[in-house]
């Protein structure tokens, strides 16, 4: 798929890992401004993954020193709208149609987000003009373990002009 999240990766391709992280993540944040100033890093991003993580800073963090509950859903609602991007043509817009989170247990430091898509997955979205998706998603802490468990139900449409 060739797309505009998939031309700006492949514009800042060159850079060193550490460097290329950090453009794209200041290029993201930019154009989703609540996403910039959570200051979320982008990992990894491709057709069938995207990683993503957040910091547990004070910009970021609840009344405990925690990463706050919103946050949190952030950084799962981040990582699976970039890897259903990443497989849209550029006069598609996808939407979060639906957004689950159950919090488990007090998280322990960073968080990382892990969302991925099947490659049935990503062929349905790439041919279908609209559609939807419930996109696979996985976030842990710096423990291991799993804070919260989530279900993104993402939808595509055609952009209107």
């Amino acid at each position: 798929m060739n797309n505009n999240i998939t031309r700006t990766l492949s514009t800042l391709s060159k850079l060193p890992s550490s460097l290329r992280i950090r453009a794209i993540s200041t290029i993201f944040g930019t154009v989703v401004p609540f996403v910039g100033t959570s200051g979320l890093r982008y990992e990894k991003l491709n057709n069938n993954e995207v990683v993503v993580s957040i910091r547990n800073r004070r910009k970021v963090q609840n009344h405990i020193k925690g990463v706050h509950a919103a946050a949190m859903a952030l950084v799962a609602e981040t990582a699976t709208g970039f890897v259903v991007g990443m497989n849209l043509s550029d006069d598609k817009l996808p939407l979060i149609k639906s957004l689950h989170v159950d919090y488990k247990r007090r998280a322990v430091g960073d968080l990382r987000a892990v969302a991925t898509l099947t490659d049935e997955q990503v062929a349905m979205i790439q041919r279908e003009p609209k559609g939807e998706v419930l996109v696979p998603i996985t976030v842990t802490d710096e423990s291991g373990q799993q804070p919260i468990e989530c279900q993104m139900l993402w939808a595509w449409v055609t952009k209107t002009r």
